[in-house]
């Protein structure tokens, strides 16, 4: 899995509505191309969950709103791409705790994992000072006072460790959809919000300040 430029590969898998936030991942390139020196690939990848084309990518963006079920294939290259060293970022676009997304996919991990695998992660891990920092842990949505959703703010995200260090970080915060606009509008933000995307990416590829 060692590549020379980092790429934004997304996760196609068979169920569900894989293709969500398209937009956002060309905000978060940018937002490394700002604040970082990382040389990049400028697009996204897409990437069949079934094919060997997986393992050639460090980090993965797996999203969606609807079923998560995957094909008996899709199911063994998950596991073997996690344990091998691969991450895999997560978001549930419902931005909910029992919503049809996120008790589909905890159901897929726990049959591949175990059902103790997927826990929460304190709010002083390191992936919340990979670069930028985060006191108080993940910094909360817009999604998540909307009265969508679950109308709960999330202080906390869920995570399967693998040898000391995240495998899948797990997010019912819908980040995918707060980052989900030009970059060129970041300008009129008071504060880049894409910035904790930063420190997601700057962990996985295992550089920490």
């Amino acid at each position: 899995m060692q590549q020379s430029r980092f790429t934004f590969a997304r996760i196609k898998y068979r169920s569900g509505d894989w293709d969500t936030d398209q937009r956002m991942p060309s905000n978060l390139l940018n937002s490394l191309l700002e604040y970082t020196t990382i040389p990049l690939d400028q697009e996204e990848k897409i990437v069949e969950l079934s094919s060997n084309d997986l393992f050639k990518y460090p980090f993965c963006y797996l999203s969606g709103h609807k079923l998560v079920q995957f094909s008996q294939q899709e199911g063994a290259n998950f596991k073997k791409y996690v344990n091998n060293g691969g991450f895999v970022f997560v978001d549930d676009c419902n931005h909910d705790i029992d919503g049809l997304f996120a008790r589909s996919f905890e159901t897929q991990m726990s049959n591949l994992f175990g059902a103790q695998a997927l826990k929460k992660i304190p709010n002083d891990h390191k992936i919340y000072n990979s670069f930028f920092k985060f006191e108080k842990g993940p910094p909360t949505t817009s999604f998540e006072l909307n009265g969508w959703g679950d109308d709960l703010v999330h202080d906390y995200l869920k995570a399967i460790t693998v040898q000391g260090r995240i495998g899948v970080l797990y997010s019912n915060k819908d980040y995918g959809c707060e980052w989900d606009y030009d970059f060129r509008n970041k300008r009129f933000l008071a504060e880049d919000n894409t910035k904790f995307g930063v420190n997601i990416i700057l962990y996985a590829m295992g550089i920490h300040s």
